[in-house]
């Protein structure tokens, strides 16, 4: 039964092992379908992906989780130049993985777990160029040459923080030229000497240890071999440590750079009594040092010759009792061949005016970032002072008087180039003291809020950006480049003050636009920087910027940094792009002619409404609706008249002599309402007429050729015609005094068409026996 459980649990481990590594061999990397370069990297890879073809030159398997790198996972990899591996946890790799990458010129196999390393790897790698292996858990390179195959190995990087303990005399074997070689050990105790001693040439040793006494071994072997040296991460306590640096006084080294290291006093007086001798040194350099000390050397520092060094850099040097610093009268023998120094960030408040004095051949001052302040500034730019300085520096310090600081400086006869950027001067006098050769000047950042004449007229470039300045009229004759950008300029500056101006950089201001006429007031103009603003994009502006020859030309960062601000059709796009309508282009033509359609429109509703006697409609309308608010009268209801007599003028004379005639006195007589005679004097006509056919039980009209051609009448009959159908009744009586044709009455009768066709009408007889029987019916009509 046991043995039949252990079968069991083999065969299971088996099968997980095959269903494991069928899962990881499915993995693909997406960005490798089609692309010479595959980024697979942060895709939590457990194993490098399927899917590589011929074509890749590139694969960036960083930063997964890939553990084994295996013969068969880079077949297809031939033509691959670089492998990035770096930040896995590969702990190993086949013997013949890299068997097939002849042309790989980069590998990164940083940041992993191989405890040991293995030449066999490198052997095929003839293309190889750049190698890491640094931070994997190896404690030596290993027994034999690790890259004795690797003839063209130019960058080198190796070692690790916790386990790297020791160099041996064969590891750099086969390596001759390096351009790059970094150390990184800062548990390595053990040292060979001899280990370098087998490159011949190289450009830059980066070193990282800790231990002064293996240090020293390795300066010793890089005597002839190394051009620039640098050392991180070290402390130089005492002099018997720095004296431990003793080769580099007799070696090739022409740069020697400090990075991250602690000196004391004693220790830095005796590297400086080291480094004087050093025939080759040229350039120092510290970086993020810390000196645990004052300054107070034992004795001056005595050369026997001038010291070479030109260049001196220092960057972030911590003193931590700076104000308590010694004068460094002690160093006067070593600054005279100086002619470039850098000490930024460094808490410097002042130059003694001796040690200023010997820097006889300085050109190039920069002590930006420190605490400079105006009197001490005049105490170190004494007379006689830094004699042949070009360029200065003294940005980001504690200056606040712009006529103290150009008057400290103005004995600079040689100085071309000042930078006083990112101080606190504020307002600034009309007059002031500069170098008579000044032609660079950086004010930017300085709160200024108005240039004056205080500024040189030699200048050839002015940098005034990051002030409050809200326009530019200064007359500089001699400019040819300035820089106003992030100020609150709304125009151009003058052009006639700065007539040879050939770069202007005006980005970030208030500018809304610039016309054709102030663009070619700068003849020589070649460059433009006016983006960020804020334009109004106008149809002149964009018909200027867009269709001006030459202009994109000389206009830097076009088009993307030139947006529309408005109008708001176009707010926020490119200048280049943006398209106005007519009405936006031509805003008064439009008014224009708008104004003129609205008056043809009116004139046309005009001539129309008289044409179709819109008028007479409406007027009939309002006197209909009002006579509609009137309440309704009872259907058996008394009438004042029997009828209200509709006719024209022109047949008064038939309605007053033979129908008026022939009703009033009739048996019994019929009472009718006839516009001359009862129409109430002084009221609205409409008011009479709709009154009297209320008051009148019928309503007779004496149509004739006459009456449609009157519109009065045509108001009796539209109200009369009201009435027929409010009150449901009979009471028009149609009276045909002569024959119309249809044709003939106007449109606007058309009430009485429709009357005509539904209703029978009297008509009036030239016979006079007929004309007895006319008299009969229309009493008839009268009295029903």
């Amino acid at each position: 039964m046991p043995n039949q459980l252990w079968k069991g649990w083999i065969i299971y481990l088996v099968i997980t092992a095959n269903l494991s590594e069928e899962k990881a061999t499915m993995q693909a990397c997406p960005s490798c379908d089609g692309s010479p370069f595959c980024d697979c990297s942060s895709m939590n890879l457990s194993t490098i992906p399927s899917g590589l073809t011929t074509d890749i030159r590139g694969l960036n398997l960083s930063y997964n989780s890939i553990k084994y790198i295996r013969e068969t996972d880079l077949l297809l990899g031939v033509n691959l130049r670089m492998l990035l591996l770096q930040s896995n946890q590969i702990w190993t790799i086949d013997k013949e993985s890299f068997i097939f990458l002849g042309k790989l010129e980069h590998l990164d196999l940083s940041n992993n777990k191989l405890t040991h390393l293995s030449p066999i790897w490198f052997r095929h790698l003839f293309s190889l160029q750049k190698l890491n292996i640094w931070g994997n858990l190896y404690t030596t390179l290993g027994e034999n040459p690790l890259f004795s195959n690797l003839k063209n190995l130019r960058y080198l990087c190796l070692g690790n923080n916790h386990s790297f303990s020791a160099i041996r005399k064969q590891d750099f074997d086969g390596i001759t030229v390096l351009e790059q070689l970094e150390i990184d050990g800062q548990r390595l105790k053990q040292y060979e000497s001899g280990s370098l001693t087998t490159v011949n040439s190289i450009n830059h040793i980066i070193i990282n240890i800790n231990d002064v006494q293996v240090l020293s071994g390795m300066v010793e072997d890089l005597t002839n071999s190394a051009i620039c040296v640098e050392l991180r991460h070290i402390a130089f306590n005492t002099a018997s440590e720095s004296s431990l640096l003793e080769p580099m006084s007799r070696s090739v080294m022409e740069k020697l750079v400090f990075k991250n290291v602690l000196f004391t006093d004693a220790s830095t007086d005796k590297i400086l009594n080291i480094l004087v001798y050093a025939e080759q040194l040229l350039e120092l350099e510290l970086d993020n040092c810390v000196l645990q000390g004052t300054g107070h050397w034992q004795d001056p520092i005595k050369i026997k010759r001038k010291s070479p060094m030109e260049v001196v850099t220092i960057r972030r040097l911590t003193i931590e009792k700076f104000y308590l610093f010694s004068d460094l009268s002690s160093l006067k023998n070593l600054i005279g061949n100086i002619t470039k120094i850098t000490v930024v960030n460094t808490n410097v408040f002042l130059v003694p005016c001796s040690i200023s004095r010997h820097f006889v051949s300085l050109l190039y001052l920069d002590l930006s970032e420190n605490l400079l302040a105006d009197p001490n500034l005049g105490h170190s730019s004494c007379e006689g002072a830094w004699p042949l300085l070009q360029t200065f520096n003294l940005s980001q310090n504690s200056l606040g008087d712009l006529e103290m600081t150009g008057r400290s400086l103005s004995h600079l006869k040689h100085l071309t180039h000042l930078d006083i950027s990112q101080n606190n001067f504020g307002e600034i006098p009309e007059s002031c003291q500069w170098p008579e050769n000044l032609k660079y000047l950086n004010i930017s950042g300085t709160q200024i809020p108005k240039v004056t004449t205080c500024i040189p007229q030699t200048l050839e470039v002015l940098d005034v950006s990051s002030n409050n300045l809200n326009d530019f009229r200064l007359k500089l004759p001699h400019l040819k480049e300035l820089y106003i950008a992030k100020n609150k300029l709304k125009t151009l500056p003058h052009a006639p003050f700065i007539p040879n101006i050939v770069a202007l950089r005006i980005s970030r201001n208030k500018l809304t636009s610039f016309s054709k006429e102030e663009f070619g007031s700068f003849r020589k103009m070649e460059t433009l920087d006016a983006g960020d603003n804020n334009f109004i994009c106008s149809c002149e502006f964009l018909s200027f910027i867009q269709y001006q020859e030459g202009i994109t030309n000389v206009l830097a960062n076009w088009p993307e940094n030139y947006i529309c601000d408005s109008p708001s059709s176009v707010r926020g796009q490119q200048v280049k792009a943006a398209r106005l309508s007519l009405f936006e282009c031509h805003r008064t033509l439009a008014v224009s002619l708008i104004c003129i359609l609205v008056i043809l429109v009116n004139l046309l509703i005009v001539i129309l409404g008289y044409k179709l006697h819109v008028i007479w409609y409406m007027k009939m309308t309002w006197a209909w609706l009002q006579a509609k608010r009137k309440p309704k009268r009872a259907y058996n209801q008394d009438f004042c008249y029997d009828a209200f007599v509709s006719y024209s003028e022109r047949d008064s004379e038939w309605v007053e002599n033979l129908m008026v005639q022939e009703l009033e006195n009739a048996i019994p007589p019929f009472k009718l309402c006839l516009h001359k005679r009862d129409f109430v004097p002084g009221k609205w006509i409409i008011d009479n007429i709709i009154d009297s056919i209320e008051k009148s039980h019928k309503t007779l009209f004496v149509l004739s050729e006459h009456f449609v051609q009157s519109e009065w009448c045509k108001y009796e009959l539209e109200f009369s015609h009201f009435r027929l159908f409010d009150e449901n009744n009979d009471s028009a009586i149609l009276i045909l005094l002569e024959p119309i044709q249809e044709q003939t009455i106007p449109k606007r009768f058309c009430k009485l068409r429709k009357i005509m066709n539904t209703k029978t009408y009297l008509e009036w007889p030239l016979d006079e026996n007929q004309q007895l029987i006319f008299w009969f019916n229309l009493k008839t009509a009268l009295k029903c």
